[in-house]
């Protein structure tokens, strides 16, 4: 693939901000042809489909943010001169091309697209219907600032399929395809595993959970499982389960207290048998499968453990394997919950809510990746390149 100069690429990412700005009626009424024909009882989704002036700040703002990072592409990794006088260089390289598959957020329209093209890679846009008309316009303002500055419209592409023509294109694609991208549920993800006929990095469910240890501070519990749980349900690194120490000081009266303070922010609260002695009229868990749950939406489960040991044994077996929390006064506790947790994101006293690429620094994200190849947690610029060795000899034959 044809290697771009970043003083280029940025040229593109500045017209894009401009086609933005100068465009945002065109860009809220295509969005509202899409909020209009959407079935608004699912919130999360409904919440994720919105654009407002706000949302084209923040869309303009990660372009800008991307546009001021260092080019990812051909930074030297290693460098070595071998005994046998071999030069060897790894360097960044892009993947080639990438799909993307999502649901809902137009917002990852911008995203996906400004990373890839930083990264030089193509990228293929494989948005729900539900935002059609928000991603259509915004692929149109993509073609718009590459034709602006000489480039072809094929790096960044929309695709128009539908469920069989995705699942054909996946199994016989009609491009080279390097990486997939799947960011939705369970379902989705599947149905890209199954289908797909070339490497996909998975942006797993969150199902996030939070064990309160027994030395907890309650007033920053509190505070930190309401942030996690009503900031912003349809986030991926919403809270969903809490663990609760038995050993708790206070326990009953404790947990009486959480029932209070999640049932004034209107979370639907379900418990387990043990909970359920203290919290009778909370509606008690019959089914495990629950606790497998990513609930997008106002609704809690809380179980009770008996040790440190328990909870990262129940996290370990039914988390989503994205956000974990401890609150403990102890280091020593938060920090072997930490290393035997096994989350793309561990947390110490703090909000699930700061999974997210531009809250961790590194800006404008593809997807949080609950995977362990390549990469793990959020998937920004720098990790949306693979690498290359580039092996310099003079004559050197292998005896």
């Amino acid at each position: 693939m044809k290697l771009i100069k970043e003083e280029l690429k940025n040229k593109v990412l500045e017209s894009m901000m401009e086609i933005i700005d100068k465009n945002r009626k065109d860009l809220l009424y295509a969005n509202k042809m899409d909020l209009d024909a959407f079935n608004k009882d699912d919130q999360a989704l409904y919440d994720r489909l919105v654009v407002d002036d706000s949302k084209i700040d923040e869309m303009i703002k990660a372009i800008n943010e991307v546009k001021s990072q260092n080019d990812p592409v051909n930074a030297e990794i290693s460098k070595n001169e071998l005994d046998s006088g071999l030069k060897i260089i790894n360097k960044t390289a892009p993947f080639g091309t990438i799909m993307i598959i999502y649901e809902s957020r137009p917002d990852v329209t911008i995203e996906a697209a400004v990373l890839a093209f930083k990264a030089n890679n193509k990228i293929l846009l494989k948005g729900g219907k539900e935002a059609y008309h928000s991603n259509k316009i915004l692929v149109k303002f993509w073609h718009q600032a590459l034709q602006e500055n000489g480039l072809e419209k094929d790096w960044i592409k929309m695709l128009e399929m539908n469920r069989e023509e995705t699942q054909a294109f996946l199994k016989n694609p009609t491009e080279p395809i390097d990486l997939i991208v799947p960011r939705g549920d369970e379902r989705l993800i599947q149905f890209v595993k199954e289908n797909a006929t070339c490497a996909v990095l998975v942006s797993g469910r969150g199902n996030n959970f939070l064990y309160i240890a027994e030395d907890a501070n309650w007033k920053k519990t509190l505070e930190v499982i309401i942030n996690a749980k009503t900031d912003k349900i349809s986030g991926c690194n919403a809270l969903d389960k809490v663990l609760i120490d038995i050993n708790l000081p206070n326990y009953e009266a404790k947990l009486k207290e959480l029932k209070e303070v999640l049932e004034a922010s209107k979370v639907e609260i379900l418990v387990d048998s043990e909970v359920k002695k203290v919290l009778a009229s909370s509606e008690e868990i019959t089914d495990s499968n629950i606790w497998y749950e990513e609930f997008l939406a106002l609704k809690i489960a809380i179980g009770a453990v008996e040790s440190l040991e328990d909870a990262i044994s129940k996290i370990n077996k039914y988390s989503g394997g994205h956000s974990s929390a401890i609150l403990t006064e102890n280091a020593g506790t938060a920090a072997h919950f930490m290393e035997n947790i096994d989350s793309a994101a561990v947390y110490h006293n703090a909000s699930t809510r700061f999974t997210d690429g531009g809250q961790m620094g590194v800006g404008a994200e593809l997807a949080i990746s609950t995977d362990k190849l390549h990469h793990r947690g959020p998937l920004g610029l720098k990790q949306l390149v693979t690498n290359k060795y580039y092996v310099y000899g003079d004559g050197h034959v292998r005896i």
